[in-house]
């Protein structure tokens, strides 16, 4: 045979296979050639058959119960919104245990539910609730939901399909998957070819149900773009949104709601043109988005609230549990992954399900190995990143994060340079994450609250050094977004682990540069987290740097005297508006500490400034008439100058036991901070730890011996 009839043939099979492939179901997360498999699996391996009984219980609940599909009208968390959402879940649950059953029952509930979607969606108007047309759906709120519907629904008739009539299949694919792709590519256009989150589950719901369809154009628009060109689609949102570490730009809540419609459409694009390497792409960048995600969370699970961020949220939620079973099983096999899932306690009723189940219970799994990283952010990797900090074991790990990314599109906060510092499975120095009560409706709607803006997304919401009472770029998203903080230095030797990075943008003649350690001294069973802030103008200035935390302040270096009635905000605009005063201290001396209770164990901020030092005693709570805010408290050091260094010492000691009711080392042992030198070259401090005395010291220009500890 020539090459060129080679070619031919090669070229013949490839596009035979594709379109055989399309008319083969189901065909996405489980597919037909390991549905026998896959029940196998459920009886052999306990995390599968666990997983299984759980969906199809849901799937009989659903049986049990009246079709119901609501005209929208309510809002997140409404009763119309909770409906269509449970719809979709149930019609999944149900494809699913259509498949493993063999039961047509399941399939005749997925059926009926569409004909009722079908005979009502083209009558439907834009959501009554919207807040603007551009982001309007039909059957939600807002049209993200309506793509979330679509993405779930659309594998629900995949596992669904053989059991359902060739003429219902084409009431359902004409009068109600055709109006939604329409509906999703033209009149959502603009939200189709955004580079955003939006976009990124428009395109994925659009290319998914092409694949299913077999309507090819559909998938090459949401591959390429609406016009084909790449300009935008799907290749182009995993180009510019993560960086070559897989950091998602938005922050690490984002980027695990973003992975799902990411690794669902890169499944369906693995299995039905696998020519193209999909998970291959950028060097297997869904891989290491993964597990930068994972990376980007605390050892209770959570993640690293930067960002509008929802605070109670895991690594369990659904887009992980996806996101985990296709790294392990169709990209990357890192056996710690499987203690991920564990973890996880469920793996999805899939190919990719049946192998993780079965490597679990073959005993492969290895604990999840937290490491200290910079993580690079921006398409290239130019725009700044996220520096983090971990000592110990996972049980009782320390934490330290140095927030130097980019803004992070329209959720991005005002923060450059913040610190955030965990211990002992809790927050210490937290982040406040977003202003919102998600789904819950007499919440605006389940929305941003005002107070997003006017609070959370301010400086002083955070660890980070305000200038003036002023918020980084005055808070305006625009000029923040047009520039990134620079990585100084990272180093993450046993004893000395090291992040330093530096802001000149922030405010127009102030530059930020902060330094955060974990130092471990002999003796002492917890590193030092030692922190410098340094702050350099040509101008005098105000500059303030709070430490919102956990637990109860049970020592200060200062009398306090808090006060008693009659409160009063700490300001009037930027966010001190939302802030009460409670205390206010000038220190006789440039040093002093503040002693902390959380969960049973003593932390200790010893801290020295340059300048004269104040400290305040602040809690939220202020001008806040419809009750939004979460509680919070903060020690705040107030200095000013033209040149500005804060250098904090935080010492973990001791602890409580309060069934006991014992007390074990309160004081702590650090004693005699002294700044002894702080310019543009170099910070040099001293301090005493059991009488013995240290220097850190760190040099600026120096890249070869920025930190030198002795």
């Amino acid at each position: 045979m020539n090459y060129f009839k080679k070619v031919v043939l090669v070229s013949f099979c490839v596009l035979f296979s594709s379109v055989a492939l399309a008319q083969v179901h189901p065909s996405l997360m489980l597919t037909k050639a390991n549905v026998a498999a896959v029940k196998k699996g459920i009886a052999s391996y306990p995390l599968l058959g666990q997983s299984y009984q759980t969906v199809k219980a849901a799937a009989d609940k659903a049986l049990s119960e009246p079709i119901t599909v609501p005209v929208p009208q309510d809002g997140g968390g409404g009763y119309t919104h909770e409906q269509h959402k449970r719809n979709y879940s149930n019609m999944l649950n149900c494809g699913i245990a259509y498949q493993i059953s063999g039961d047509k029952k399941y399939a005749d509930y997925v059926s009926r539910m569409l004909l009722n979607y079908a005979a009502q969606y083209q009558k439907w108007p834009l959501h009554p609730k919207s807040k603007n047309k551009a982001d309007a759906g039909r059957i939600f709120w807002q049209c993200l939901n309506d793509f979330v519907w679509q993405i779930y629904t659309i594998q629900a008739y995949d596992l669904a399909y053989n059991g359902i009539t060739a003429s219902e299949r084409k009431t359902i694919e004409e009068q109600l998957f055709m109006p939604i792709l329409k509906f999703f590519t033209e009149d959502k256009v603009e939200v189709f070819n955004k580079i955003h989150n939006h976009g990124t589950w428009n395109l994925a719901a659009v290319g998914i149900t092409g694949y299913v369809l077999n309507k090819r154009d559909y998938v090459e628009k949401a591959l390429k773009g609406s016009n084909k060109d790449g300009k935008s689609g799907y290749l182009a949102q995993v180009d510019q949104l993560f960086s070559p570490d897989g950091y998602y730009m938005e922050g690490p809540y984002y980027q695990r709601y973003a992975l799902l419609p990411f690794i669902l459409f890169a499944k369906a694009i693995n299995n039905y043109e696998p020519q193209r390497k999909i998970f291959e792409y950028r060097n297997q960048l869904l891989a290491k988005a993964i597990q930068t995600s994972l990376q980007t969370s605390y050892t209770d699970k959570t993640f690293f609230p930067i960002n509008d961020a929802i605070k109670d949220k895991t690594y369990e939620s659904v887009e992980l549990v996806y996101g985990v079973d296709l790294a392990y099983a169709d990209i990357k096999p890192e056996v710690d992954l499987l203690d991920i899932a564990r973890q996880q306690n469920r793996v999805i009723v899939s190919d990719a399900g049946l192998k993780v189940a079965a490597d679990l219970a073959a005993g492969k799994a290895k604990p999840f190995k937290y490491q200290s990283l910079w993580i690079r952010d921006g398409g290239k990797g130019d725009e700044g990143g996220v520096g983090i900090l971990r000592y110990g074991a996972n049980t009782d790990q320390q934490a330290v994060l140095l927030k130097a990314s980019s803004q992070g599109m329209g959720h991005g906060h005002f923060d450059r340079l913040n610190l955030l510092y965990y211990d002992n499975t809790t927050e210490i120095f937290p982040d406040y994450g977003s202003a919102r009560f998600l789904n819950i409706d007499t919440k605006n709607g389940g929305g941003y609250l005002p107070e997003n803006n006017t609070w959370a997304k301010q400086t002083v919401a955070h660890n980070a050094l305000v200038v003036d009472e002023t918020s980084h770029f005055d808070a305006e998203l625009d000029p923040a977004s047009l520039t990134s903080p620079q990585l100084l230095y990272f180093n993450n030797a046993p004893q000395l682990k090291v992040v330093s990075a530096t802001e000149p943008n922030a405010y127009k003649d102030v530059q930020m540069t902060r330094t955060a350690a974990l130092v471990k001294l002999e003796g002492m069973e917890k590193p030092l987290l030692i922190d410098v802030v340094q702050a350099k103008s040509d101008k005098n200035h105000q500059y303030d740097l709070p430490f919102w935390y956990k637990g109860q302040l049970v020592n200060t270096s200062f009398p306090m005297k808090a006060v008693t009635n009659q409160l009063s905000a700490l300001g009037n605009k930027n966010g001190y508006q939302h802030l009460w005063l409670n205390a206010s201290n000038k220190l006789a001396s440039k040093s002093g500490l503040v002693g902390l209770l959380v969960k049973k164990r003593f932390y200790t901020t010893h801290f020295v400034s340059n300048n004269p030092l104040e400290v305040k005693l602040v809690s939220i709570g202020a001008n806040d008439p419809e009750m939004n805010l979460v509680d919070g408290k903060a020690f705040m050091l107030r200095s000013s100058g033209q040149h500005q260094t804060f250098v904090n010492i935080t010492e973990t000691h001791g602890g409580t036991d309060p069934i006991n009711e014992t007390v074990a080392a309160a004081l702590p042992s650090i004693s005699e901070l002294k700044l002894l030198q702080s310019d543009e070259q170099k910070t040099i401090v001293t301090f005493k730890f059991k009488n013995r005395s240290y220097t850190y010291g760190i040099n600026y220009t120096d890249k070869q011996n920025y930190i030198n500890f002795k």
